[in-house]
């Protein structure tokens, strides 16, 4: 028996959402080595963000430790790790539990 389009269309998102799985974060830590300065231009210069954006994300470093610099696949965030530790700067991937 064919399937109606209803059933072919929850086929598809369920086949995406196991495909893709649960998102994983870039998140980069406060250490006592690096400038403020310095980890608001790695900010700007390496994911693009906007001044303020960077500025925004570099205090949040500062005064609570950590800032979530990045969203998507664990490649894509293993690379953003990377290319953060090359930088100087503390960084780790984690998974974005549902």
């Amino acid at each position: 028996m064919p399937k109606t389009l209803d059933a072919i269309d929850l086929d598809v998102e369920l086949d995406e959402r196991l495909s893709l799985g649960a998102p994983w974060i870039t998140l980069v830590w406060n250490d006592p080595v690096n400038l403020m300065s310095y980890v608001s231009y790695v900010f700007r210069s390496y994911f693009g963000f906007s001044k303020a954006e960077a500025e925004r994300r570099m205090l949040q470093v500062h005064t609570e430790g950590r800032a979530v610099v990045a969203t998507g696949t664990r490649e894509e965030m293993e690379r953003h790790v990377e290319a953060m530790h090359g930088f100087g700067l503390w960084a780790t991937l984690q998974r974005v539990d549902s």
